[in-house]
């Protein structure tokens, strides 16, 4: 399958491709995942996702057209909606800092497939500079200092964690790798813009060693998430994602001392 801007994230496109979007729903839920994927299941839109589109749009030169394409972000005099209106302030942001300009520059949204682990994987890179030996991806979030609860290892850990970005830019840079035929990752690099009032930034890299320690957990796992996506096993349920909780049958009582478990 021949991937484009426009069908890249088509349903056709995600059952050929695998992605680490698509390895990550498989980790929270299997059968979420499965239902997307036969387009039973639609996942409920998401302003965060909305406004990240935003400033991605910014970056890629495409604004003018993303107005075009979304106008529920705006009203009728053309302006954001006060719930989005962070998001010219983080554009702002991106603007008057001559770092993240820097590191921004070249090549914009890059498809790309490869094989990797027996399976074909695609990624849109935000931003490639062969020349300068680097891969750039843009995430807007809630902010730099957020601290998430990590339950399997009992501590809290950082968004590049909890987010599972540094799999993310493991991936892309394997991929670019395989792709053009080098030997070494190019180095991989965040630019994290936040969602505040008033915007913080940061470029964040990454050491090699742990890059790999992320691709031998996807060599790891992948296996059983193919087996999966083919139909070979039962996907699991988590029971508390948005199509497991719109599938589910009531048979028993629940006490109230587990709601918080």
């Amino acid at each position: 399958m021949i991937l484009t801007s426009q069908n890249y994230h088509s349903i056709e496109a995600n059952r050929h491709y695998m992605s680490n979007s698509q390895f990550k729903s498989f980790e929270e839920c299997e059968a979420k995942t499965m239902a997307e994927l036969s387009g039973a299941f639609i996942a409920p839109s998401n302003d965060n996702f909305l406004l990240g589109s935003y400033v991605h749009a910014y970056v890629e030169g495409t604004l003018d057209q993303f107005k075009e394409s979304t106008p529920e972000l705006f009203n009728n005099k053309g302006q954001l909606y006060a719930k989005y209106e962070v998001g010219d302030a983080m554009i702002q942001t991106i603007k008057n800092d001559e770092f993240i300009q820097f590191v921004l520059q070249g090549e914009k949204e890059l498809i790309m497939t490869a094989e990797l682990f027996g399976v074909h994987w695609k990624v849109k890179l935000d931003v490639l500079n062969q020349q300068r030996g680097r891969i750039a991806d843009l995430k807007t979030v809630k902010g730099l200092r957020e601290r998430y609860w990590n339950k399997e290892y009992g501590a809290y850990e950082s968004f590049i964690e909890h987010y599972k970005y540094i799999r993310q830019m493991a991936i892309y840079a394997e991929v670019e790798r395989v792709v053009n035929g080098r030997e070494n990752w190019l180095e991989p690099l965040i630019v994290a813009v936040s969602k505040e009032s008033v915007p913080d930034k940061a470029v964040i890299g990454f050491d090699a060693d742990r890059l790999k320690v992320e691709l031998d957990e996807v060599a790891e796992k992948i296996g059983h998430i193919i087996e999966v996506k083919r139909g070979l096993v039962e996907p699991r349920h988590c029971g508390q994602c948005a199509y497991c909780k719109r599938i589910k049958k009531l048979r028993s009582i629940t006490h109230y001392s587990d709601l918080a478990v």
